[in-house]
């Protein structure tokens, strides 16, 4: 992934984790794993778990500490009421800004 996409995509990660956790509830390496799935695959994991606190933080997701196997218990994320709504709005706001630059010029000369 270039550089441009990589600075269009700070903006929009948010929205897509939001999108994946419609899903089902997931913890941060589930939710690295599935991204890396759907092609982002240049997204850092501190990436996402500094997004997870985030999203947390705003209270846009529920969260459940489940018991690993593996150490620590995991944090498991869950899409909530305000979270489905700030989704709402991300996909209103994506739709409106893919209008817009639809409508712009596509050529790289300016015609």
């Amino acid at each position: 992934m270039g550089t441009q996409m990589t600075e269009m995509l700070k903006g929009t990660l948010e929205g897509i984790v939001l999108s994946i956790l419609t899903e089902r509830p997931a913890y941060g390496y589930e939710i690295t794993a599935e991204l890396r799935e759907r092609g982002f695959t240049d997204i850092a994991e501190g990436t996402i778990y500094a997004l997870l606190v985030r999203i947390e933080t705003k209270k846009f997701v529920s969260v459940e500490k489940v018991p690993s196997a593996k150490g620590p218990p995991r944090k498991v994320f869950t899409l909530n009421e305000t979270g489905r709504a700030q989704l709402k709005g991300f996909w209103s706001s994506w739709n409106e800004l893919v209008d817009r630059i639809n409508a712009l010029p596509h050529d790289s000369k300016g015609h």
